[in-house]
């Protein structure tokens, strides 16, 4: 659980009011952010078997790697930077305006936000806003988990929120 201690403990806690939302409509920010924080800790964990949309959170992005899934498709779509930011020690990276639209298809996006019952322009700043700071989390010391732990971590997650 130490994994997911991190993130409950520093993204939660700003969502939940921790720090000052000062960016203009940020007051709705904090309950969109936790609508899409168990959506993309299944996306990262491996939960999506297969992109195909084939039932519960096998929609959630359609990666069937999951957090190594998503890591390559940012290099390879030239987000490689900002990626090593967040998997390395020191400061993230922001993702570029479109960079969303770029490493997801429109069907993705769509089932994610369909799941999360957001609309895909949210999901687009919502995962703009959550990848950073969830994958920094994930990846302590600049190592990234093995999948078990990764699992294991997010399923009790999921489990307390329900």
């Amino acid at each position: 659980m130490g994994l997911l201690s991190e993130i409950l403990g520093g993204l939660a806690n700003s969502a939940l009011g921790g720090r000052a939302d000062t960016r203009p409509g940020g007051g709705a920010r904090s309950p969109l952010l936790m609508a899409l924080l168990p959506i993309v800790l299944s996306m990262l964990s491996q939960r999506g078997q297969s992109s195909d949309g084939g039932g519960g959170p096998a929609g959630a992005g359609g990666l069937s790697g999951g957090l190594g899934d998503l890591l390559s498709r940012l290099t390879q779509r030239g987000y490689g930077p900002q990626a090593a930011s967040w998997v390395g020690t020191g400061a993230n990276a922001p993702l570029p305006s479109g960079a969303i639209d770029e490493v997801f298809d429109a069907h993705e996006l769509q089932q994610m936000a369909h799941q999360a019952g957001v609309s895909r322009d949210d999901m687009r700043s919502g995962l703009s806003e959550l990848l950073p700071d969830v994958i920094d989390h994930l990846t302590p010391g600049g190592a990234v988990p093995d999948a078990d732990s990764l699992s294991a971590s997010v399923d009790d997650y999921l489990r307390r929120l329900s």
